[in-house]
This record gives structure tokens, sequence and C-alpha cells, in this order.
């Protein structure tokens, strides 16, 4: 059955490290990765749309470019006079990831400023996306604005889908983030935290504890990600289940994880697999995308066939 989904936030410039010294340029970002990944592995019938805002210069104009070449729609992204994306530096220690920020005239930071825009493209699709990092670089007006549409959506019965992936160093304040990712909860009917992220900044003592706050927050439906431990599902009223991480056979760069898990789960969701299914698919698609550098990794790359 044809759908569409809409994906929410900042795609920024990415400086990734190569061979002999040099870093390769190339463009990501959480809210992006999840759609790049959900257009990889969506039916054919569907179609995946990117919200954001850029600027007019060179850079943009070659990000939506690239945007564009990996079947991702860009109709809805104004483009803002003035700005320009993002851009941020990928370290790597042991496959382990560490990041410099530069983003103080981001584009993306006015994506929600046009509330009618807005309301149009929100209204178009049948599945949202949207992150924590989306919150964090909004002004709190922005923020309100943006969750309104989201409230109003999910309760015409459309699938919203957030999130958290908690970065402290957005935040000016740590109780405004936490209020504002439970906002971006209460506005959502499933929620895909990281739990040691939620560990971390909300003090939960296991996955179910996890789990009851979201769901208590008004998310039906909960996916908790735990790496190496797998995922922890809770979806209506169906019984809890754990998906076991897919074996990894070697790790190269973590970057992207939990955005191809994002993507590749809401694809398998919308093509009609059980939570639990969908899942599984995703986990595997993960450990290979861990196998490979950088945020986005060709499908070629992925050996789809292995993973299905």
């Amino acid at each position: 059955m044809a759908g569409s989904m809409l994906s929410i936030g900042e795609c920024m410039v990415e400086l990734m490290q190569a061979e002999a010294g040099l870093l390769r340029k190339g463009y990501a970002g959480d809210t992006f990765n999840t759609a790049y990944y959900a257009r990889l592995f969506l039916p054919s019938d569907w179609t995946v749309e990117y919200l954001t805002a850029v600027g007019t210069d060179l850079v943009s104009s070659e990000m939506l470019a690239f945007i564009e070449s990996t079947g991702v729609g860009t109709t809805h992204i104004p483009r803002i006079e003035g700005r320009m994306p993002g851009l941020y530096m990928i370290h790597l220690k042991d496959g382990e990831r560490s990041f410099s920020y530069w983003r103080s005239t981001s584009a993306a930071k006015l994506l929600a400023d046009d509330p009618d825009r807005l309301r149009a493209v929100i209204e178009a699709a049948d599945v949202v996306f949207f992150s924590g990092i989306t919150l964090a670089i909004l002004s709190p007006n922005a923020v309100e604005t943006l969750l309104s549409e989201l409230r109003r959506t999910k309760a015409g019965g459309k699938r919203i889908v957030f999130d958290p992936n908690i970065r402290p160093r957005l935040w000016d304040d740590a109780a405004r983030m936490r209020a504002t990712i439970e906002a971006g909860a209460r506005a959502a009917t499933m929620v895909l935290p990281s739990y040691d992220d939620e560990a971390s900044h909300f003090g939960d003592a296991s996955i179910d504890a996890t789990i009851e706050r979201y769901r208590a927050l008004g998310a039906e439906n909960v996916a908790v990600k735990a790496g190496a431990n797998g995922v922890t599902l809770q979806f209506g009223r169906d019984e809890r289940r754990h998906i076991p991480a897919a074996p990894v056979s070697r790790v190269v760069d973590t970057t992207s994880a939990g955005d191809s898990f994002n993507g590749s789960f809401l694809a398998r969701l919308a093509a009609g697999d059980s939570p639990a299914d969908a899942a599984a698919f995703a986990a595997r698609v993960a450990a290979a995308v861990i196998g490979h550098h950088g945020a986005l990794v060709a499908r070629e790359k992925l050996m789809v066939d292995q993973i299905d």
C-alpha cells in the first residue's frame, strides 16, 4: 500500500577520515540518515521527503543535489538568504566516534519558522519522524510550533515517530532538555530511545523503566535500543519482546548505527512486517552499517541479500 514518510531535522556537511590523513566531504545528520535508510528499504510505491532549511550558497545547492540523488525528496526545503548548512567532523578511535561541530549560522534552525508551510508538509505525510536534535536546534517558539502541529497530526491518527537522541552539548539547560524531550514524546505515537542516553539523563534503572516512562507520556509503541544488548519492544498491548543484536564481524564506524536501525525498522513496519521481524531486520542492517566508514553506506555494500 503506497504511502509517504517525512523526516524533519538538520542535514549537515560531514567531514570524515580518508586515506593518507585526508578528509572526505559528505552530507549527513540523524534525521536525514534515517530518511536515507528508510528510502533504501521502503517499497517503491512509498515516497520519502526531507524537511530542513538551507542557504542560497553553493554548498547548500550541492547538499540539495546530493539529497535528491539518494531518492529523498527536497520539494519542501526552503532556501534562506544569509544562512548556510552546519558542518561537523568525525573523529574515530577504535571504531568509536567523537565530533567537532560548526553550526552557528545553520539554516536548519529556521525550519519551523513558517507555520503554514510546516502544516502543509506534515499533513501530506503518513509517517513523520523527528528527533531530539531537531528540537535542540530550534528556538523555544519554533519548538512549540512544531510540536503543536505534531500533536494535532497525532490526534488525527497518523504515525509520529520520535528518537530522543539526547545530545547535552546542544542544550543550554539540562532541565529544559529533559522537559523538551518529554514534550516530544507526548507528540509521538512511537518512541525509539537509546537506553544509555535514558539512563544517563533520566536516571532510568532498567530498560523496562524507560519503556514505562515513555508509555506514561503517551507513546503507545516504544523500541529501546541498547547496542550490543539488542532492542526491547513494547507495541500496544502486545507482549514485551527482546530482539538480540545481530553479530558484528568488525566495527569500523558507529556513526549511524541508531539512524540506520530507525530507518530500516520504519521501512519494514510500513511494508507490513511485525515489530519483531522489523526490528530483527533493522538490527542486521545496523550491524552491517557499522562495518563501514561514514553515516551513509551504499546499498550494495550492505549485502542486502544476506541481510534479508
